[in-house]
């Protein structure tokens, strides 16, 4: 295999990996709403804008024939069609938005798995030379640059409460 090859495979497999653990992310979610049979800190548009990208990004693949782009947007809408199942089953009817600059509805470990997905995927493209890969994950790094920021500006100690901790 020559060394494009190489580069190449490792990429794609880095690309397959890190979205696998970007998608993984809602599980801890899954398992929040569950155990509390409430959807109180779990956001839906995550859910829902990633599920609508996985199809879109799924349509592209098939007609593309890439078949790193059919297996991990595949993936993603089962994966994300089920939390927003879920979601949906445990949402009570009238639900609140409350505005605080509080990182505590921000999901941390989705924002790390996006940022090197999203990273990941614009150097696949470059590495292919399409615009259609490459272009429409820079958005993704952006925003979690700013979430990022986001976390240090409003650390996770200062706004996050555990009430099981308090006395």
């Amino acid at each position: 295999m020559e060394a494009g090859g190489v580069a190449d495979s490792l990429l794609s497999g880095a690309c397959v990996l890190f979205t696998l653990i970007m998608y993984s992310t809602g599980l801890s979610d899954l398992r929040h709403m569950r155990m509390t049979r409430s959807v109180d800190s779990v956001q839906f548009l995550p859910f829902l804008t990633t599920d609508i990208n996985n199809l879109s990004w799924l349509s592209y693949g098939a007609l593309k024939g890439d078949g790193t782009l059919i297996f991990v947007n595949a993936t993603g809408a089962v994966l994300q069609t089920l939390y927003i199942s879920v979601y949906l089953h445990y949402c009570p009817r009238k639900a609140k938005v409350i505005q605080t600059k509080s990182t505590q509805r921000l999901s941390f470990s989705l924002t790390i798995a996006t940022l090197l997905t999203s990273a990941s995927w614009t150097l696949y493209g470059f590495q292919l030379r399409d615009p259609y890969i490459m272009v429409p994950n820079i958005p993704g790094i952006l925003t979690s640059f700013i979430r990022l920021w986001l976390f240090w500006k409003y650390s996770q100690g200062q706004d996050r409460n555990y009430p099981l901790l308090q006395t």
